[in-house]
């Protein structure tokens, strides 16, 4: 380190070495992965591609529509757009007062920089297109591929397995491993995983259409702009394996390899990339470095860039509750699914395009014994819909909506038998098993709460995990899995507050009392409760939950809580009109817009949504 060190002064560079390496310390040689002789493209071969044909559109990301409006690619007739339309720097990590882009990882000490590469691009385009964190599983494309540790490819045979093997799955359906620790190193590049993910893949991936393949420079940049990052490849010198801060540009004369990294911004005063790295946070900065445009031959060869990714139920199961859910049908991917009751004790399915006019619809019609309204979600299984009602036999019900056949099947009636006719049961799927156990709590005629669950595997019975709490007046869709495991829900008291309840897994599966909030305006109806996305820095960290609630007089509660710093409840709103109950509930991939129906005292639903403006009225559906 320390004769590179003097080389970088000798040779006035612009970057420096790692500050926590020691001069008499070698220089480290982390994997690479590009292999040699790649079928790359090169960026000469692919011309100018059609900016205004691929992304002429508005997205889900206002801030990206504004951006696109800005270079011109959203007018009736498009023009080429100009690099005096485009910022001087883009930089992915924090834009726009949000982090788009999933935690460094370390792709040691196998030759798999391509497959990090593709996997970061589909986390990050998951992220910034639908506000939801996706962490991908580069084991899935990797051993899924077949390959060994030592093996080599590039970021386009990833993303070409990834478009024809229905997405890229997350780590806890098939995670990224390496070979055990003490294998020599000829037995290490020769050791491959055996390629076995949870038999419900089909329902753990985010999808993705065909990558595009862009070679001119200014074209990548209005993309890193306008849409998202890039996957980069290049060569690497001796030195690189150095870097530390600053801009780098080669002073070796050694070649060691080829590398792909993900382009997650630029700097044109800098002159240089901004990439994120797979050797973990202990390289360049946090993780991060710069490349000098040119550099390297990193831009030789074309960068790829996704869009149009459709998340898969499972990422997006903390963010929705009660009777509505965003699926991953339409061309956007983001269309909202409904249920509501109808005549007969029966169910109407209803669907909103998430492109305008966003006009609501009906869909088909099934069952025949729902008192109240039905809880609704999209599971792991191939992405089918699934329903669950009280019956006005004071039963629950099962409905799924089978995706390959296209028809709703009945699953069955269970449960206690005296489940509060007319009210909503809560209904999730939580990681305990693979596929994830199906969780229920309804409220009992006696105001208490009974938990069901089932193994979603043979003999695929529900069982009773027992009765908790008293003197509840009223409970729904308002029960989450944290990140630590346990569940919690919120339901009203018969003094109007609410309470929030916890079952504690590690200490034999108990219902605890939690903290009892409310304004004094009593509640009127059950609680709706998800985990957003707001004040989730990164995959890891859980978001704030957002409630709301009916109360006295007809209008609703917003209540929020941060679970990243333990803060307690807030109300940061009041609105509407005329309501009798908060029916559903989510956060989707409308810019972090909060999503809310409600059930009118005229029997028909509302959708009320709120961005940064506040609450608006949205159109009124029914009746029901």
């Amino acid at each position: 380190m320390g004769e590179l060190r003097a080389q970088l002064i000798a040779r006035g560079a612009r970057w420096s070495v790692l500050e926590h390496l020691a001069d008499d310390e070698p220089v480290p040689r982390p994997s690479l992965g590009l292999e040699p002789g790649a079928n790359l493209t090169p960026a000469g071969a692919v011309g100018p591609v059609d900016l205004p044909g691929l992304i002429g559109h508005p997205s889900g990301n206002p801030h990206l529509t504004r951006r696109r409006a800005a270079h011109g690619l959203l007018a009736a007739t498009p023009r080429t757009p100009s690099a005096g339309a485009r910022p001087a720097a883009v930089d992915w990590r924090n834009r726009w007062g949000w982090p788009w882009i999933t935690k460094v990882k370390d792709q040691n000490p196998c030759g798999s920089c391509w497959a990090f590469g593709a996997a970061g691009l589909v986390e990050s385009m998951a992220r910034i297109e639908h506000d939801v964190w996706a962490e991908r599983s580069e084991g899935d494309v990797h051993d899924g591929l077949r390959f060994s540790c030592g093996q080599g490819s590039n970021p386009e045979t990833a993303l070409d397995w990834i478009t024809a093997n229905g997405g890229l799955a997350d780590p806890d359906c098939w995670p990224y491993s390496i070979p055990p620790a003490g294998l020599p190193a000829a037995r290490r590049d020769a050791w491959r995983a055996e390629y076995t993910p949870s038999w419900d893949r089909s329902g753990r991936t985010v999808r993705v259409t065909d990558y595009v393949r862009l070679g001119d420079v200014e074209q990548q940049k209005v993309w890193l702009d306008t849409v998202g990052p890039l996957t980069a490849c290049f060569d690497v010198y001796d030195d690189f394996f150095g870097l530390g801060s600053g801009v780098y540009h080669r002073t070796s004369d050694r070649l060691a390899g080829g590398h792909c990294v993900l382009v997650v911004g630029y700097d044109d005063a800098a002159g240089c990339w901004l990439f994120k790295n797979s050797w973990g946070t202990g390289y360049h900065v946090g993780g991060y470095g710069r490349i000098a445009y040119g550099e390297v031959n990193i831009d030789y060869w074309a960068k790829c860039g996704l869009r149009g990714t459709n998340p898969d139920p499972w990422t997006k199961r903390r963010l929705h509750t009660g009777n509505v859910y965003e699926s991953g049908n339409g061309r956007a991917h983001r269309n909202f699914e409904l249920l509501a009751t109808t005549t007969g004790a029966r169910l109407q399915h209803w669907w909103r395009e998430g492109d305008a006019p966003f006009a609501w619809a009906r869909a088909r019609t099934f069952a025949h014994d729902a008192s109240g309204q039905p809880a609704f979600t999209g599971t792991t299984y191939n992405r089918n819909m699934e329903s669950l009602h009280v019956t006005t036999g004071g039963r629950l019900r099962h409905w799924y909506y089978e995706q390959s056949a296209g028809v709703w099947r009945d699953g069955g009636a269970f449960g206690p038998g005296d489940a509060a006719i007319g009210s909503t049961p809560a209904f999730i799927q939580s990681d305990y098993g693979k596929p994830g156990n199906f969780e229920v709590v309804v409220r009992t005629a006696d105001g208490r709460l009974n938990h069901w669950w089932r193994i979603n595997g043979a003999p695929w019975t529900w069982n009773d995990g027992g009765r908790f709490a008293s003197g509840i007046a009223h409970y729904g869709p308002a029960l989450v899995q944290t990140r630590a495991r346990h569940l919690d829900l919120v339901a009203a008291r018969t003094d109007g507050r609410m309470q929030l309840w916890w079952r504690d897994d590690p200490n034999g599966f108990v219902w605890r009392a939690g903290e009892v909030f409310g304004s004094g305006t009593p509640a009127i109806c059950a609680p709706c409760l998800i985990e957003g996305q707001y004040g989730a820095a990164d995959e890891d960290t859980a978001g704030n939950y957002e409630l709301c609630v009916a109360v006295a007089g007809g209008q609703v509660e917003h209540w929020w809580r941060g679970n990243a710093g333990g803060s307690p409840w807030r109300r940061s709103a009041v609105f509407g009109h005329d309501v009798a109950a908060v029916t559903g509930m989510l956060q989707g991939s409308f810019g972090f817009n909060l999503e809310v129906v409600v059930l009118r005292t005229d029997r028909r639903l509302q959708h009320y949504w709120r961005d940064g403006a506040g609450w608006h009225e949205g159109p009124v559906i029914g009746p029901v």
